[in-house]
This record gives structure tokens, sequence and C-alpha cells, in this order.
């Protein structure tokens, strides 16, 4: 193994290994500081309400819908909430720029950077569209109460199972984002009917597809690519699926023991 002493580090096969000046380490961590720093401002109360106000957000009454719930009254999800600069995505690209500042990356190259990402992610935004174009056509047809109608017939089985709803839904989109959008009100109406915590539910779906993001062909695709191991997705699967479905049966057991006395006084 490597040993260090006096500023100095030796390889395994005996060659010097380079330390890192204390500025590299800080450009290094820079990134994080910064979106760690920038999120952190905008969500001061204060600052997240004058954001919340025009001209940084706008509210957009979609054209063409006409949508009743089951009392008859208008549904609030035809309005559109158009918040272009509190957006997580503004905010990250902000962050970008000036990260990009800090390691004095030229215009040019952050904006190649940049072009290639997106090229890279190109399927994922799609994948992410087109599930909450679905996630909205489900929950205004009614289908999402209809499904949780019928879900809700596990009784307190339900809580056990889920946290597989938001792993298949995110080993599927490779977006837990997108596992929400899709199954989250799906698991509010079934705890609600089926008198369990809603709450608890909402937590167990994204819990449970933050397991599915290591056996997506999608996100196994990008790590692939991201350290050099293009097309050794199969063999990245393999060695991770074991511990996917592993951490999920714990998520499971835990998620329903939570909806017991056992370990209820853990959901707030």
């Amino acid at each position: 193994g490597a040993t260090t002493g006096g500023g100095t580090a030796t390889a395994q096969g005996g060659g010097a290994v380079p330390q890192d000046s204390r500025s590299d380490v800080i450009k290094a961590y820079a990134p994080y500081l910064v979106i760690i720093a920038i999120f952190s401002i905008v969500n001061i109360t204060a600052v997240k309400e004058f954001l919340a106000e025009e001209p940084f957000t706008f509210l957009i009454e979609w054209p063409g819908l006409h949508v009743l719930n089951t009392a008859g009254d208008p549904v609030t999800s035809t309005t559109y909430t158009f918040n272009w600069l509190p957006a997580a995505g503004t905010l990250m690209i902000i962050a970008g720029i000036i990260t990009a500042a800090i390691l004095k990356v030229s215009p040019s190259q952050a904006l190649a950077t940049y072009g290639r990402t997106y090229v890279e992610l190109k399927s994922a935004i799609i994948t992410v569209m087109a599930v909450l174009a679905l996630a909205y056509v489900m929950n205004l047809s009614g289908q999402t109460g209809s499904l949780g109608a019928w879900l809700a017939g596990a009784g307190s089985a339900f809580a056990i199972l889920s946290p597989i709803l938001g792993w298949l839904g995110v080993a599927v989109t490779g977006s837990d984002t997108s596992a929400n959008a899709l199954f989250g009100a799906l698991q509010v109406q079934t705890a609600s009917q089926a008198g369990l915590d809603p709450v608890l539910m909402a937590a167990a779906n994204s819990s449970g597809g933050v397991l599915g993001k290591m056996v997506s062909p999608q996100n196994l695709a990008i790590a692939a690519a991201a350290v050099g191991m293009a097309g050794k997705e199969g063999d990245i699967f393999r060695k991770v699926i074991g511990w996917s479905i592993g951490l999920l049966v714990l998520m499971c057991v835990i998620v329903g023991l939570q909806a017991t006395p056992v370990l209820s006084w853990m959901v707030p």
C-alpha cells in the first residue's frame, strides 16, 4: 500500500505519488461549496418569499384545460408555476458560472462542456419530460385515484410494498423525480384510503427510488462513461443488483415497522 511521510508518498509500485496542493484541494471542493452556498441563500425565508413573486415567478393558466376534481371544483395543477430564477436548474447554472470563474475556465470551454453534458443527458431529459407528462395525464384523468383505491385493498400491508413502487419507478426511468411524479400522488391517495400515514408513504416512495438508481440502465450508462468503462454496464449491474435488492428489502422492513407502533415515533 501507499506510505506517506514528510509530505511525500510512495505508491505500491515504488513510484512517487504527486501530492495535491492546498489550492488544488480548495478548487476541487469549490463546486460543492458554491452549490451549498447558493441553495442555502435561496432557502432563507425572506429570499424565498422575494423570489416567489414577479418578475422571478409567474403563474400561467394553461389554455384549453377545464378539469374538475371529483368534488366538481377546478384543479389547481392546471396553473403552471414558471419560477425561472429560483428553479433548481437555474440555480445550478448560476453555480456553474461562478465555479467556472473560480477555476478560471474560459467561457468557450465552459459552453463546450455544457453542450457535451446536455448531449450526453439527452435521453434522460426526454425521459423525465415524458414521465412528467404521463403523471399529469394520470392525475388529472383520475387514473391515479382509481389505482389508489385498488391498492388500498392491501390495507396495512401496503406499507411494506410502498418502497418497491419507488424502486421500480427509478429503475425504469432513471430519475427519482420521475418516480415521485409518477407514483407520489398514488402513494398519498392509497395511504389515505388504507389508513396509513401519507407522509410515510411518500417518503417510502422516494427512499425506495434512491435504491433503484444503481440498477437503472440510464444511470449505469452515465456512470460507466464517466469512469471510462463504457460497454461494461452489464458487469457493473451484476455487482450492484444484489446490494440494491438487499437494501430494498431492508427498506421495506423499516417502512413496515414505521407503519406500526414499533417505529411510528420516527415519522414526523
